[in-house]
């Protein structure tokens, strides 16, 4: 009986904390003031937060249904492996795409060799041009009525 109290204890905790650290991460999402601040919302908080949920999951599966299940686990590492890789690479595109950033914040700007950086803003891809519009649409005649 005890053993059911306190895994319902340790479900419930990861649960509440889970709900903590996505909110926080969401609400961080929000309030940060330039694109590289904003990274760390969805990379560091939100990321932990649906760990913790994964994780008590497969907690709560287990013990009621006396069977080890992995799948939660395995989404959890997967989430855990790919989430600052995403973030990394976000960073290096804001980068390149030189975007702006507070220089306000604590701590000294940080010196990127000019590889990091790139010597100039990166080419945005040109627009899909329509096959059915052209760039000058014809006047058609009117008709004698």
């Amino acid at each position: 009986m005890t053993f059911y109290v306190i895994a319902e204890g340790v479900i419930a905790f990861l649960l509440v904390a889970g709900g903590i650290f996505a909110f926080t991460g969401s609400l961080g999402m929000l309030q940060f003031k330039d694109f590289f601040m904003r990274l760390h919302g969805p990379t560091k908080g939100t990321t932990l937060g649906i760990g913790c949920v994964l994780i008590a999951s497969m907690l709560y599966f287990t013990i009621t249904l006396r069977e080890f299940h992995v799948q939660e686990l395995l989404i959890t590492l997967f989430l855990f492996i790919s989430a600052p890789v995403t973030g990394h690479m976000l960073a290096k595109t804001g980068l390149h795409m030189h975007l702006r950033f507070i220089t306000g914040t604590r701590g000294s700007t940080p010196e990127f060799r000019d590889e990091d950086v790139g010597q100039s803003r990166v080419a945005r891809p040109a627009k899909a041009r329509h096959p059915w519009r052209t760039r000058r649409q014809r006047k058609r005649p009117r008709l004698p009525s």
